[in-house]
């Protein structure tokens, strides 16, 4: 039978280009010369430490603009709350999200059932897998996901006969 997987994915590689590109561009900023600025990326998470809570807003908008370069979707980037210290420093955490989570993947297979499709979906772990009988029912049921809004950006993968 056909079918295809719905997943959210960000890919790592372009996140660590962002990054990069965000260090170097922070080296050069005539703003940040001589201050303890940094960025590490760990994973799924970007860390952020400036010396005041200015200067981790201009940086929080010099990574979250180089990921938007490199076609990461916002949708998939969680900026939490700073944590400012008595001192006056800064540290911020950008959480970048892999996979559905499982509230989300429930309101998207609520949203295939009620389009009334001739198809199946099952929640696996992380993402989704939609069957059919006919290739047509699934290009419907991809271009009907497309088309509404979801809080994680939705990519298509495995497409079987």
């Amino acid at each position: 039978m056909p079918s295809f997987d719905i997943v959210s994915q960000v890919n790592s590689m372009e996140v660590e280009n962002a990054v990069n590109a965000a260090k170097k561009e922070l080296a050069y900023r005539f703003d940040f010369k001589g201050s303890k600025a940094e960025i590490v990326l760990e994973k799924n998470e970007i860390k952020l430490s400036t010396e005041d809570q200015f200067k981790m807003k201009n940086l929080v908008e010099i990574v979250m603009d180089k990921l938007a370069r490199r076609s990461v979707s916002m949708k998939n980037v969680e900026r939490c709350e700073p944590d400012l210290s008595p001192l006056g420093h800064a540290r911020q955490l950008i959480k970048i999200k892999q996979g559905i989570a499982t509230d989300i993947a429930k309101e998207v297979t609520g949203f295939i059932r009620e389009g009334r499709f001739k198809v199946t979906s099952q929640i696996q772990d992380s993402q989704i897998r939609v069957t059919a009988k006919s290739r047509d029912e699934l290009q419907a049921v991809m271009a009907a996901v497309r088309a509404h809004e979801f809080p994680v950006s939705l990519q298509f993968q495995n497409l079987r006969d």
